[in-house]
């Protein structure tokens, strides 16, 4: 037993002698921990387990117990006999105890050793306090109960770790006592870095740094040390630190451990400085009202804990020295002790160093050249504390990164500072940041006014509008533009406007004296690397609304993570901007600069291939959604070179192209310009917009755009090009009930179709024309149409095509009272649809079918096919096709006696139809409102339906205004 020894400050271990034990796994340890740190106490089960498992203990935790318990005493006293009394770990009271001398555990001859020290110390034996507190240091082995887990075992690790903080905390004071201050700074160092919130290392640390002549060093430690209780505690030094400060910053004798020299009379305290060193604030600051009030809000709080600091970013021009010094002066009163303000040249290729600015700063101080040290973190120590007790604002602008703003920040609350900067700073604790923006259209016009002349401003403000526009409503342009026109009296506001038209000299134009726009932007894209710079250029030039994060990696041919982190820096940078995730544009101005440094630096070849790889990826991900939205296999469309975006549903499709409709038209518009090489991709992109068209959204953006490409064709002689765009073309004037121009449109394709062997289109058009005859009441031409492409899908191998086609042979058979042939080529449509697997086409074949059905006098037939469509149409964000199920629907409840049931399902139709502006869903759907409220007992609302429904269908010249009108004609007079 003499020979056991144990060992907690570190590793839980056992020796016999001077072999190490096997203690088992970490709860047996645990439990032999719990033991030895009771000191011979007993320790009850209860109180075991809960030091083990806290509150969640297993279900059959006192049976673990007892079996460490017993393993414990197995490996203590091995030559114990089976029923022989245990005399190590004892049995008292329902827990256990450990009987074992007190010099047997490491942490009682570690106390013990703290007590020698004391004791010596106490008896002016300084050398022997020191090397009783090493030999008990000298005990430890590192994190106390490593390896032991749990609540209690950590709550023990924080009270030991304190306990050994402390010894060394008196041994340092003790060699400081002793004159050992060189050989402690060192270690202190090292520890206060360890334990950043202990005060009393930090002043040990500080007295050691003073000892040995390194004053600033001592006050760096002080600043320090009040920067990470602020910012983490919310607290400020305590008063014994804050009085060694005071001490340090005196340089007080008393320090150094000698008697104090005789006191000299104080010499009369000159009055500190108070710099004023804000430029002069612009006479004609105009607007950012709400962003003035909140900065100045932010600065000018009275009771605060923490040194405002505001940061503002954005773009070169836009404003942001001017904001600042604005604010500046307005928050003057509330900084008596003064202002200081340091021109940083971030943007530029010399930006100032922090240590040169710290020096001017102490200088404007009242430091004397000679007490201003030589280091930058002496430099920043020293101004943090000559501002400690002082209301100060410091503004720092155009900062290139945190490295040069941080060293000027003051430590103290009574201080506030404001950064500007091209980019944003992460790292610096902001109260407030901002980006800023260009201003309003108001502000923009008002500023030109103040600079140009109110009057004559005011006199064309339309013409005012169009020149703040053309200066992208950047403050430096609408400046410079103004002052222009200022100093040149002959000048109208119409030729000023004018010479800002051409987008290729507009910069030229933002110049007066030397001050232009191209330069305020030269110093921004001249801090960008390479790859950061070729970005810039390339994605500029595409006539897009914004650049997605994939378009982007297609045209710069990089992976998407890349391509994110070179647009994120640009961002960063204030040289995109970013509305949405994943989305990024330019400043119209930035965008102008930008294709002028691409003219310089890329070649033809490489500007030609920018717009050549965004279209291409439109055209991918558009055809990828067009195959998610149609289930269809697009052999009509040609194979593009890119992947492009994938889709899982159509919903998604949809969406994707709902939300891509500006760029999606302006990718196909800059096709058709400068020869337009790739014309043939923008017809397939156009062709690949059909789901999207058939929602009936956009339809406007669409024809136009589609008419750009039937123009280039034409001119181009490109017959097979020019059928695809008008094809899509006679789709949307279907769309929109244009009939008659419709049906000239997909004539047209037929013939061009057939001249270029273009049968996929030949065969869509056919069938499109047969539903534009089909409109006009034309049965027999319809069906023989629908029945032509019919033949030529099956020609072609194309299931789907045919599939459709034969839906619209069953409605015009279904018309010409051909009930049997409708019906079986209704439920042929279905049935190759489904073979197929296209969920989108036996949606539309089943709405067909219930068509066919209600005609036929079975509309609950009908209506399970149409609530099985709609179902579909809905999920996929299919408007168009849901309003005409929805106006099917309430024809069959009305022909089933079902009025009510019919008023629902027109007045949702009817609401759809507006929604989309589908002027004739509109009529339709008033058409059978009225019908279902007549039948409903509600003949005076059913009439005011049909008028409005006659209005819409003879305005559109739709066939169906005569069936409404024989309602009227029927209806009897209103009461």
């Amino acid at each position: 037993m003499h020979g056991l020894r144990f060992a907690v400050l570190g590793p839980v271990r056992a020796w016999r002698d001077d072999t190490e034990l096997d203690l088992g796994t970490p709860q047996q340890r645990a439990v032999l921990a719990v033991l030895l740190l009771r000191r011979g106490r007993t320790a009850t089960a209860e109180e075991l387990v809960d030091a083990l498992w806290g509150e969640e203990p297993p279900v059959r935790a006192m049976t673990a117990l007892r079996t460490y318990a017993s393993r414990l005493r197995a490996v203590l006293e091995p030559e114990r006999a089976a029923r022989q009394k245990a005399t190590v770990m004892v049995s008292e009271a329902g827990g256990y105890a450990l009987r074992v001398p007190r010099a047997a555990l490491d942490l009682s001859v570690f106390e013990d050793g703290l007590a020698d020290a004391d004791e010596a110390r106490r008896a002016g034996d300084l050398a022997g306090a020191a090397a009783a507190l090493r030999s008990a240091l000298e005990v430890w082995d590192g994190e106390p109960l490593c390896g032991i887990h749990g609540d209690w075992a950590e709550a023990q690790r924080v009270h030991l770790e304190e306990q050994r903080l402390t010894a060394l905390e008196t041994r340092y004071a003790i060699d400081l006592e002793s004159g050992r201050a060189a050989e402690s700074v060192a270690d202190l160092t090292e520890l206060t870095n360890a334990h950043p919130l202990r005060e009393r290392l930090r002043g040990l640390l500080m007295l050691a740094l003073y000892r040995c002549g390194r004053q600033a060093e001592a006050l760096a430690v002080y600043a320090d040390t009040r920067r990470v209780l602020v910012e983490e505690l919310g607290i400020d030094p305590g008063p014994e630190l804050a009085e060694l400060h005071a001490k340090v910053l005196a340089g007080d004798a008393s320090l150094a451990g000698r008697p104090p020299e005789p006191v000299r009379p104080a010499e009369p305290a000159r009055p500190l400085p108070v710099p004023a060193q804000l430029p002069a604030d612009v006479a004609d600051f105009t607007g950012r009202s709400a962003i003035v009030a909140e900065l100045t809000g932010v600065l000018a709080e009275a009771d605060r804990t923490a040194m405002p600091v505001v940061a503002v970013a954005g773009i070169g021009g836009i404003g942001k020295t001017t904001l600042a010094v604005h604010v500046g002066h307005a928050v003057r009163p509330h900084y008596p002790d003064g202002q200081l303000f340091a021109e940083l040249r971030g943007a530029g290729p010399d930006p100032a160093g922090p240590a040169a600015v710290l020096g001017a700063f102490l200088r404007a101080l009242g430091t004397p050249d000679k007490d201003v040290p030589t280091g930058l973190e002496e430099r920043a120590a020293l101004l943090r504390s000559r501002l400690a007790d002082r209301r100060m604002l410091v503004v720092l602008d155009d900062a290139r990164d945190v490295d040069q703003v941080r060293p000027l920040l003051p430590g103290s609350a009574g201080c506030a500072v404001i950064v500007t900067s091209r980019s944003r700073l992460a790292g610096v604790p902001a109260a407030r940041t901002v980006d800023l923006d260009g201003l309003v259209t108001d502000e923009a016009i008002a500023l030109f006014g103040r600079i140009a002349g109110e009057q004559r401003v005011e006199d064309e403000r339309e013409i005012a509008a169009e020149v703040a526009a053309a200066c992208g409503h950047l403050p430096l342009a609408v400046r410079i533009v103004g002052s222009r026109l200022a100093s040149r009296r002959s000048w109208s506001m119409a030729t000023i406007a004018e010479r800002l038209t051409d987008e290729r000299r507009r910069l030229d134009e933002m110049r007066v004296g030397n001050h232009t726009v191209s330069a305020t932007f030269e110093l921004g894209y001249g801090q960008l690397y390479d790859e950061q710079a070729r970005a810039f250029r390339l994605l500029a030039l595409p006539d897009v609304h914004d650049v997605p994060l994939h378009a982007a990696a297609a045209v710069l041919g990089l992976p998407a993570p890349a391509t994110e982190d070179l647009l994120e820096s640009l961002v960063d940078a204030s040289l995109l901007e970013t509305p949405a995730p994943g989305r990024y544009r330019y400043h119209d101005l930035l965008r102008l600069f930008a294709r002028r440094q691409a003219e310089k630096y890329d070649s033809e070849v490489a500007r030609a291939q920018v717009p050549h790889r965004m279209l291409d990826f439109y055209f991918a991900s558009a055809r990828n959604a067009y195959l998610a939205a149609e289930s269809a296999d697009g052999g009509r469309l040609s194979t593009p070179e890119t992947r492009g975006i994938e889709f899982a549903t159509a919903e998604e499709a949809l969406a994707w192209l709902g939300g891509e409709t500006a760029n999606l038209c302006a990718v196909i518009a800059e096709s058709t310009r400068g020869g337009a090489p790739d014309l043939a991709v923008a017809a397939d992109l156009l062709l690949s917009l059909e789901p999207l068209i058939m929602s009936g959204t956009h339809l406007w953006e669409f024809e136009q755009t589609a008419r750009l490409v039937v123009t280039a064709a034409l001119e181009k002689n490109d017959a097979r090009t020019r059928g695809r765009a008008g094809y899509l073309l006679g789709l949307i004037l279907h769309v929109a009930f244009r009939l008659d121009e419709a049906e000239a449109s997909l004539r047209t394709t037929v013939e061009l179709a057939e001249a270029s062997g273009d049968d996929h289109v030949r065969a869509e058009a056919l069938n499109g024309v047969g539903v534009v005859t089909f409109e006009h009441r034309r049965y027999e031409d319809a069906f023989a149409f629908f029945e032509r492409a019919a033949g030529v899908f099956a020609e072609l191998g194309s299931p789907e095509g045919e599939a459709n086609c034969l839906s619209n042979m069953a409605r015009a058979a279904a018309e010409l009272h051909r009930d049997k042939e409708a019906l079986d080529a209704a439920e042929r449509s279905l049935e190759l649809f489904r073979a197929q697997g296209s969920a989108m086409g036996a949606a539309k074949a089943m709405q067909y079918l219930g068509t066919i059905l209600d005609g036929m006098g079975r509309p609950d037939d009908a209506i399970p096919y149409y609530l099985d469509c709609l179902a579909v149409f809905r999920s996929t964000g299919q408007r168009l096709r849901e309003h005409h199920t929805l106006y099917r629907l309430a024809e069959s409840h009305l022909r089933a006696g079902r009025p009510a049931e019919a008023v629902a399902q027109a007045e949702e139709a009817l609401a759809i139809a507006r929604e989309i502006g589908q002027r004739f869903g509109e009529g339709r759907a008033l058409d059978v409102l009225g019908r279902a409220l007549t039948a409903d007992g509600r003949p005076d609302d059913g009439r005011a339906c049909w008028e409005q429904a006659l209005a819409v269908l003879q305005a559109l010249g739709a066939p169906a205004a005569e069936d409404v009108r024989a309602l009227l004609d029927r209806a009897p007079a209103p009461r």
